[in-house]
């Protein structure tokens, strides 16, 4: 692997670690075959690679214009192989690694390069072949990024591994190292070895098979630790035809004219806004967020700062209940939960307010969590639920009884979920019933323990000996109680979502619980079914690409997702001290993830508009936001709006930024300067809409000026 135009070709491929182009995984093992012969046919441009267990794989080579496409065509004596791994590839690049879409970067000024793989297919992941449950654990890993600048002390190494901070329970306490060369994992497509070079690989999974997997997020903590899972297969679905697109290319250019040209080649979801690809820097801008529940004034102050959606904050939760067929203010919008002076309105009726400034609205969601009283959970549970175990009943019960005798006690000790054990989600499902247990008999009869009949309001009734016991796979506590669906009725609930979008007029989602995905065992390969089923049915209805935060980023969403916006406060971004996170590791730790995978960095909700506010507090964070590539969704308090003397000022300062930056005004060695929280700017609109005076100050006094204009290079 060559940089080809540095004055000496220089070499990406250490010499002591050969990358094998493909790997077959054996599960029940836990083994890796690596190939040991491999056959180049130039004419058919196919690849054929002998393995030592007598497997044959026949992998298609296609060379395109900015990368290389394989595509896995057909693997012989596949029996006992789950898994799929291209690479890994190794690289003896050791400054940033992108691990949710598998990246090796150089920022560098003299080297400048990165090296990629893509998924071009739904089953193809990010993340090795020995991940359990598709989604790589959620931890600390030890790497720095800069050793000149940042050594690592004598007590720690590259590729060391550490639990997150916390209770395990309070997300914001997860961020627990300030330390630069603590780097917070959200994905393994690229890992680190003990030098520090970064090796980057892709994999793909046979689900048509029935499996079960030992699974935990988080399983390094003791209240979160895994479950068993039996997963569900999948028909259809497995690693023949898998593919993936392997590039490298001057890192300053990899995202705009690399990586978005292989989302367009093939086809990949390319969600936009304002005709612009939501990746594509031109395009980041901020949302408004509401707060206090009065709504008169929101769409004004949201136009006046060149913003295009307002999140509903305040509104609480969407939960997924198909029962109201997407109608969430009732089949005639009687409901009118937004409150106005003038007169409260519907989710369509604002709107279709908001929509005359260009302005979508947005809600809050808990993603897949089926609460009680939805349609899918109760007083009718579907009989489409993820289940973690499933048993026969041994004795008849009454609607009365509550001694429950099962056939196998195995697993049924552990408590719900794997997301901190949530006592009261700990239940199973016979027939239409929920019922409640904690625990399970030691010994024969193994009966279950803490029995309560009809759970969250569902009817006791009579079951038979032999009828199926399903131990229910949930979510957690704090208002996201709820049971997962699988798979099947996730593509009906990702559906139901976009359902709401075009019945409501609702343009923006916040996916809170989005690692809910995950639950099912399928990882990365659900978030991706789950997004690409609202998106689809989004176009069948005819409306724009939904844009979307969530609660996590993975490789499974990171097609689909426009931004990041999680936490907020001084948890992310503190402008006051001008530094990521003055109470916790938070912001540095997002910023540095979404920064490395070509990411909007999220500054979350924040800077809210009150009596206090200034000018130049909206500047500093403007030119940060533009300087790094960042999106923030700013609280408004229409009360403490108004107390803001400056608020008008706060608008046109905010909306000049915004304008710039659409335009793209801002070349990289602009962007630069204003990343450094330490210079003070103000940003000026020049001689006609398309030029800007950016102005530097120190001390209060102007001490440079640069000339922008739309469109600038370099």
């Amino acid at each position: 692997m060559q940089h080809p135009k540095l004055s000496h070709t220089q070499e990406f491929s250490p010499v002591d670690k050969p990358s094998p182009l493909m790997c077959l995984y054996d599960s029940q093992s836990e083994r890796y075959f690596e190939p040991i012969k491999a056959t180049f046919n130039q004419a058919n441009e196919a690849i054929t690679l002998d393995f030592p267990n007598g497997s044959v794989a026949k992998i298609r080579l296609e060379e395109k214009n900015k990368y290389l496409k394989l595509s896995l065509e057909s693997l012989s004596q596949s029996e006992g192989i789950e898994g799929i791994q291209w690479g890994p590839y190794h690289t003896n690049i050791t400054n940033l690694f992108g691990e949710i879409i598998g990246v090796a970067r150089d920022t560098s000024e003299a080297v400048n390069y990165a090296i990629g793989m893509l998924a071009l297919d739904d089953n193809t992941l990010g993340g090795t072949s020995k991940t359990i449950a598709d989604a790589a654990p959620f931890q600390y890993i030890i790497h720095s990024p800069d050793p000149s600048r940042y050594p690592l002390p004598d007590s720690l190494a590259e590729g060391q591994v550490f639990t997150l901070g916390g209770d395990g329970i309070n997300d914001v306490a997860f961020y627990a190292h300030r330390e630069p060369y603590f780097r917070i994992m959200y994905g393994n497509a690229a890992t680190v070895d003990e030098q520090g070079r970064i090796s980057i690989n892709y994999h793909s999974r046979d689900r048509t098979k029935k499996r079960e997997v030992y699974y935990s997020l988080i399983p390094n903590m003791a209240v979160n630790t895994p479950n068993h899972l039996e997963v569900q297969p999948l028909p259809g679905i497995d690693y023949i035809g898998s593919s993936i697109a392997l590039w490298g290319s001057p890192d300053s250019i990899a995202l705009m004219e690399v990586i978005q040209d292989i989302v367009l080649e093939e086809d990949l979801p390319y969600p936009t806004i304002g005709n612009k690809w939501v990746k594509d820097p031109s395009a980041f801008v901020p949302d408004a967020m509401t707060n206090g529940g009065l709504n008169d004034s929101i769409i004004s102050y949201t136009s006046q700062l060149g913003f295009k959606t307002i999140s509903l904050w305040d509104q609480g939760f969407v939960r997924p209940d198909r029962g109201n067929e997407g109608y969430i203010d009732g089949e005639n919008f009687e409901k009118k939960p937004i409150q106005l002076t003038s007169g409260n309105k519907s989710h369509k009726e604002f709107a279709e307010m908001a929509a005359k400034y260009g302005i979508t609205i947005g809600r809050t969601t808990i993603t897949t969590a089926l609460a009680p009283g939805t349609k899918d959970a109760s007083p009718i549970p579907s009989d489409s639920l993820c289940y973690q175990q499933k048993r026969l009943l041994v004795n008849t019960i009454s609607p009365e009884d509550t001694l429950i005798i099962v056939d196998d006690p195995r697993y049924l000790d552990e408590i719900a979920s794997w997301e901190g054990h949530a006592e009261n989600l700990n239940m199973i499902k016979i027939g239409k019933e929920l019922i409640y247990y904690l625990g399970v008999s030691e010994s024969k009869p193994y009966r279950l323990l803490n029995v309560k009949r009809g759970y969250w309001d569902t009817k006791p009734v009579q079951h038979n000996q032999n009828d199926t016991i399903y131990k229910l796979q949930v979510t957690l506590n704090y208002g996201y109680d709820g049971l997962i669906p699988n798979m099947e009725l996730q593509d009906k609930i990702a559906a139901y979502y976009a359902d709401i979008c075009f019945i409501n007029r609702i343009g923006y989602y916040d996916f809170d619980g989005q690692e809910f995905l995950f639950n099912n065992g399928h990882g990365y390969y659900s978030a991706k079914r789950f997004f690409r089923k609202m998106f689809e049915r989004a176009t069948e209805h005819g409306i724009p690409p939904i844009r979307f935060t969530g609660a996590t980023l993975s490789e499974g969403s990171w097609h689909y997702q426009s931004i990041w916006n999680v936490g907020g406060g001084k948890n992310l971004y503190d402008v006051e001290t001008r530094e990521w996170g003055s109470t916790t590791s938070q912001g540095k730790d997002l910023r540095d993830v979404t920064y490395a995978n070509f990411f909007p960095i999220g500054m979350g909700r924040n800077f809210a508009i009150n009596a206090n506010s200034t000018v130049e507090q909206y500047s500093h964070i403007q030119a940060i936001s533009v300087g790094l590539g960042t999106t923030y969704s700013l609280e408004l308090n229409q009360k403490e709006v108004e107390n803001c003397p400056q608020k008008y000022k706060i608008f046109r300062t905010i909306n000049t930024w915004e304008k710039a930056r659409s335009a793209n005004a801002f070349p990289r060695k602009i962007k630069k300067l204003l990343a450094d929280p330490k210079r003070n700017w103000v940003l000026e609109q020049g001689e006609n809409d398309d030029s800007w005076i950016l102005k530097e100050f120190k001390e209060g006094k102007h001490i440079k000026s640069y000339n922008l204009a739309k469109n600038q290079r370099g």
